[in-house]
């Protein structure tokens, strides 16, 4: 059977407690084989010790300075270094008495008990091996797992896996001091369950903070149904915010969690999730949430107080006080190892996901938890144009098979009621084959090939196809050839066949481009030639010894003749291939180096041949293509016909660079010879260092071109992270966009992390919202938070 685990996300109370493991019952098992060691095994060797069997298929082992009988109280007393074990499990004391007719063991003097990594220590210890119930004097009680302390002056085993302490102190704290705990009176503790106490008083130090005449919290390590802790902030949109969720653990392959969101200026969000999974590749997730909005934006004059200025369409206003948004992600395991995905994202209106970003049910954790658990994310929360789909998919040696159902949700056109000239491909099938030698020949060959059916509900004006079989086949033929291994010249050969079946064609009182079929042939041609020049030198130190330069220039020609295609329809960039006669050059550099590995003392001795780690430290790549073909200016805009007449390509050069394994930098840029400009430059950086702190910094530019409309980027990106202790760090995080002159982000926050607690203060301001947030955090008990 395949578990869930627990879903953590950001910002949400883990309530997972360890589990307090019945162990107390270990003693009177042991004083019971004491006896029968006393009675029938007795062997001495500077130690009374033996092996009892029981039932069981592991005995218990006994052992202790001296083993005696009392005759008059018909009792089995074991003195001076008791230790009785089992697999895990083992109690030591200074004497244990054991009467064998009531099966009770009293056990006396520094008694420990230990069962996995779980300790119980008292004073004394009583204890029924049959009922397991008991009772520790001055003792507590130590759960490793979320590093619980348990102390009372009088604990009673009620059960096997149940507590009970009249006067109780709890903490995760270590010491005899701790630096918080909880008191109460009539404490009763289930594993696997929780824990009740009646006049609970919250400590911090030895200063009272918080009372309560009743506390419940979870002792557990498996997930179980309850509350989960409610998350409380205000806002000036929303007012004053509860958001409570219901964890339900249905069964080992399902649970499903339940949200009441209340803003007091819109109304309750209310929500829900179902998460399941029946096999390592077959799982899910189910989203929805609902508001019916007290508010509307419906403020024609720009003052949007319940909406936002930077719509797609200024003029786009959400009207709707039904919202909602559904989201799924599913895997599913198909027979004959196929595979199946289907991803769906409904949200009512442009502004949901922007108005919801964080939260238990926003957006950001939504992104989180989908790329964790299945590896795929969703579209951006400002993208109005959401993207649903089913893929099926089976991978061979040289071939694999994809085929997908893709449907574009306009959220804008939907809300409004506009026409939707979204083009949905229902369903596009690729069958590829990679490149591989055809039987024993010279010869390799690869293939594409393609179906996709295009549908459109409404089309513009401009006479497209709204309906529209497309078949595309693909295949291709190389020679790869070589010269001393100084030299590879691969001349390879494509021919792509491309075949529509027009169902509906509009234009204005045309019936002529219905029901027809359309077909295109186009060759295409290239030749490759690179080579590989490297040179090694041997340094000789003690950690890196040898680098390694290489360099690898290459030039590639690609030629397709010109073929009219303004008759076919016009869907994606496969359905317009231009004519290409073009000769693209390009040099990569490589340095790399080797370092010896250290071997722990234990593996030098097995072997004296040194390992070795291999690091690339630089690669520079460089790239610019020279079109040899004459253009038309027929069909061509004047700015079309201006860039098409210039034979060199931008200069496109990427860096990547690790000199140490505490930075890393990488940067690309394109380079107009024409203009003699930077067209785009994109630099990132990363430092960190041995103590934890990092910096990390991104610039964005693109050259914004009038001609075409097209807006130009300029932004600026930097996190900072810097530990000043190993428990105070500080972050800061800044995002400007330089084009507009607008702060997009900005964040400052500490966070405060000892042994047994934490908190963490945060302030941000984005979207021209600001919200502090703090969070204090203890362990084993989860973490509370607000945000303002």
């Amino acid at each position: 059977m395949h578990h869930l685990k627990h879903r953590t996300r950001q910002h949400r109370w883990r309530n997972v407690s360890a589990p307090i493991t019945c162990i107390l019952g270990v003693m009177s098992c042991g004083a019971f084989v004491l006896c029968l060691l006393l009675l029938f095994y007795g062997t001495v060797w500077g130690q009374n010790t033996s092996s009892i069997p029981e039932e069981a298929p592991f005995p218990w082992h006994i052992t202790a300075d001296e083993l005696s009988f009392d005759e008059t109280h018909q009792v089995y007393i074991a003195t001076g270094n008791v230790v009785i074990s089992k697999m895990d499990k083992q109690i030591t004391a200074d004497r244990v008495q054991f009467d064998h007719k009531k099966m009770e063991a009293l056990a006396t003097g520094h008694v420990v008990m230990s069962v996995d990594r779980d300790l119980i220590r008292a004073d004394s210890l009583q204890i029924n091996l049959e009922t397991e119930k008991g009772a520790l004097h001055n003792g507590s009680v130590f759960l490793r797992q979320e590093n619980f302390h348990i102390r009372g002056n009088e604990i009673v085993k009620t059960g096997k896996d149940s507590y009970h302490v009249d006067k109780a102190g709890l903490t995760t704290c270590d010491g005899e001091n701790p630096a918080w705990k909880i008191t109460g009176r009539n404490l009763n503790v289930t594993i696997e369950g929780y824990g009740y106490a009646n006049h609970a008083v919250f400590w911090i130090k030895n200063i009272p903070v918080f009372y309560t005449p009743f506390i419940a919290f979870p002792v557990k390590s498996k997930r179980q149904t309850g509350l989960l802790p409610p998350q409380i902030g205000s806002s000036s949109r929303k007012g004053i915010e509860y958001h409570q969720p219901l964890f339900w653990a249905i069964n080992d392959s399902l649970d499903a969690t339940l949200y009441d969101h209340y803003m007091s200026r819109r109304g309750n969000k209310l929500g829900a999730e179902f998460r399941y999974i029946t096999s390592p590749l077959t799982k899910g997730s189910i989203m929805m949430d609902y508001l019916d909005d007290d508010k509307v934006d419906n403020d024609a004059d720009g003052n949007h107080d319940w909406g936002y200025d930077d719509e797609p369409d200024e003029d786009v206003l959400r009207t709707n006080r039904n919202r909602y948004w559904f989201r799924m992600k599913h895997d599913q395991a198909l027979p004959r190892g196929f595979l199946a995905m289907t991803d769906l994202d409904v949200v009512s209106d442009q502004d949901y996901l922007k108005e919801f970003q964080s939260g238990y049910t926003g957006y950001n954790d939504t992104e989180d938890y989908y790329n964790d658990e299945f590896n795929r994310d969703i579209d951006d929360y400002n993208d109005p144009i959401r993207l649903n789909r089913l893929n099926i998919s089976r991978n061979w040696s040289t071939f694999n098979l994809n085929a997908e159902f893709r449907w574009y949700d306009d959220v804008i056109s939907r809300q409004q009621g506009d026409p939707d000239a979204t083009v949905q491909r229902l369903p596009f099938i690729q069958l590829n084959a990679s490149k591989q030698q055809l039987g024993s020949s010279l010869l390799y060959g690869s293939m594409t090939n393609e179906y996709t059916y295009f549908y459109r509900e409404n089309s513009d004006t401009r006479n497209r196809v709204t309906r529209d079989h497309r078949i595309d086949v693909h295949p291709r033929i190389y020679l790869p050839l070589s010269w001393q291994n100084y030299f590879m010249l691969e001349p390879s050969m494509g021919f792509r066949g491309t075949y529509w079946w027009v169902m509906d064609h509009e234009g204005p009182d045309d019936d002529t481009d219905k029901d027809k079929t359309k077909h295109r042939e186009l060759m295409d041609y290239q030749l490759d030639l690179s080579t590989e020049i490297y040179n090694i030198l041997n340094t000789g130190g003690d950690r890196i010894d040898r680098y390694k330069h290489t360099i690898g220039p290459r030039i590639v020609y690609t030629y397709i003749p010109e073929e009219d295609q303004s008759t076919y329809p016009d869907f994606d960039a496969m359905d317009r291939i231009g004519k290409q006669n073009r000769l693209t050059y390009s040099l990569t550099n490589l340095l790399t180096y080797r370092s010896k590995l250290k071997k722990k003392k234990s593996e030098a001795e097995k072997t004296s041949d040194p390992e070795y780690r291999y690091q690339r430290v630089l690669r520079l790549y460089l790239e610019q293509s020279y079109n040899l073909s004459t253009v038309d200016e027929d069909d061509l805009t004047a700015w079309e016909y201006k860039e098409t007449r210039k034979s060199f390509s931008p200069l496109f050069g990427r860096v990547e660079l690790t000199p140490g394994k505490y930075i890393f930098l990488e940067a690309d840029a394109e380079w107009s010879t024409y203009e003699d400009a930077l067209i785009t430059r994109n630099f990132s950086t990363t430092l960190r260092d041995r103590r934890g702190d990092r910096l990390s910094v991104e610039h964005r530019y693109r050259q914004k071109i009038a001609d075409i409309d097209e807006v130009g980027l300029k932004s600026a990106y930097a996190k900072l992270l810097i530990s000043m202790t190993e428990a105070l760090s500080f972050t800061a995080e800044y995002e400007k966009d330089l084009t507009k002159d607008n702060h997009l982000l900005t964040s400052i926050g500490a966070l405060y992390k000892a042994q047994c607690w934490s908190f963490q203060l945060t302030y941000t301001r984005e979207e021209g919202d600001d919200r502090y947030d703090f969070m204090i955090g203890f362990r084993g008990l989860g973490n509370i938070e607000s945000d303002f």
